[in-house]
């Protein structure tokens, strides 16, 4: 079973149980009852303090949790009832939510050497957390593997077989990791500034858990060094969706997504002229409705969300978003948030971060 599975709207409220429920403003409980799915996502918040909020279809605010610095990418796991934000790099902290209340939330922090790249997924039985790391002074991707059965203690770590590893999906496998390896060279010590433009290493890697071992290996040709490979999806037939963020001239128009299966090339979705050139050479998120067939991209840099036909490619949607950020499949078509405040048609008085997962809701 896929970490990324979900559960129906119902279920979510059993889940999380009275005791939870009961803790909701009124209005929020409302919300979740009236709701078709829900969603997850960071935010700032006016007075510049972090958090991580439940959010409806429909963009109501359901719950707040406050976080102890900017969070960037989620996980959720329904096996174990637990939702993780992660630190936006070079961030240390990750913060593990218990969605039906049974338990205090959790902080990890990374151990020294290691900075977290804001992404992360749980184990198909939902017991292991594993985050993307940065080794800095070996200049080398890690994937810390936690023991959610024993506080999120860390007990491991295997390559990414990369550099600059960024977000990264459990196959259906339930064994194999689909880690984008963005190719960037980064350290704390300089903040978030690239330091190996002119020779970037972006790749996709697949990786087995249970041994740590590379399963493949697709780099990218050396005309597309500065196209780092940054989020990935997996659609129903199991392929892995990617989308890029270019490091070049501005006036180029490299191609910004493309898919690949196991045992397969790297395909690139020849998007139209325009569609590049919306997307102003970065996606920030990419999402796929596996029960639709669709695959969602935002770019908060071309202030457009683009809705394509996986099986062809085809650009069935573009939306004029201002500063687009997260996307997340919802009953139809995608739920699309921004930094403005925006989630699909409703604006709150947030600042909502890059992602966006759903946690309930039948695909």
């Amino acid at each position: 079973m896929s970490t990324r599975t979900l559960i129906d709207r119902r279920s979510f409220v059993r889940m999380a149980g009275a005791a939870w429920v009961a803790t909701l403003q009124p209005r929020g409980a409302s919300a979740l009852a009236r709701t078709d799915a829900v969603f997850a996502s960071a935010f700032m918040a006016p007075d510049g303090s972090y958090g991580v909020a439940t959010v409806t279809e429909e963009g109501e605010i359901v719950a707040r949790t406050q976080l102890p610095a900017r969070a960037h990418g989620m996980a959720f796991s329904p096996q174990s009832r637990r939702t993780v934000a992660f630190a936006r790099r070079p961030g240390t902290y990750a913060m593990i939510l218990s969605t039906d209340g049974a338990a205090e939330p959790v902080v990890i922090t990374a151990v020294e050497g290691r900075h977290f790249f804001g992404h992360g997924c749980f184990s198909a039985d939902g017991r292991l957390l594993y985050a993307t790391e940065n080794d800095f002074a070996g200049n080398r991707g890690m994937i810390g593997v936690y023991d959610g059965s024993r506080g999120f203690a860390r007990i491991g770590e295997f390559p990414t077989y990369g550099i600059g590893p960024h977000d990264m999906t459990l196959a259906a496998d339930g064994r194999t990791l689909a880690i984008a390896n963005g190719g960037i060279e980064t350290h704390p010590d300089f903040g978030r500034t690239k330091l190996n433009l002119d020779h970037m290493e972006p790749s996709l890697t697949l990786v087995d858990t249970a041994t740590g071992t590379l399963i493949e290996k697709h780099t990218l040709p050396s005309e597309l060094r500065r196209l780092s490979t940054r989020h990935v999806d997996i659609g129903a037939d199991g392929r892995i969706w990617f989308a890029c963020q270019y490091e070049g001239a501005r006036n180029d128009l490299p191609p910004l997504v493309g898919h690949f299966a196991r045992g397969e090339a790297l395909s690139f979705v020849a998007l139209p002229e325009r569609t590049t050139a919306a997307l102003a050479n970065y996606v920030g998120a990419i999402a796929v409705n596996r029960r639709e067939g669709l695959v969602g991209l935002t770019s908060p840099k071309g202030n457009v969300a683009v809705t394509l036909d996986a099986a062809t490619g085809e650009v069935l949607k573009e939306e004029a978003v201002a500063e687009a950020a997260g996307v997340a499949a919802a009953e139809h078509g995608f739920a699309v948030s921004a930094y403005d405040g925006r989630f699909k048609e409703r604006r709150s008085a947030v600042a909502w971060d890059q992602h966006i997962i759903r946690i309930a809701g039948a695909e």
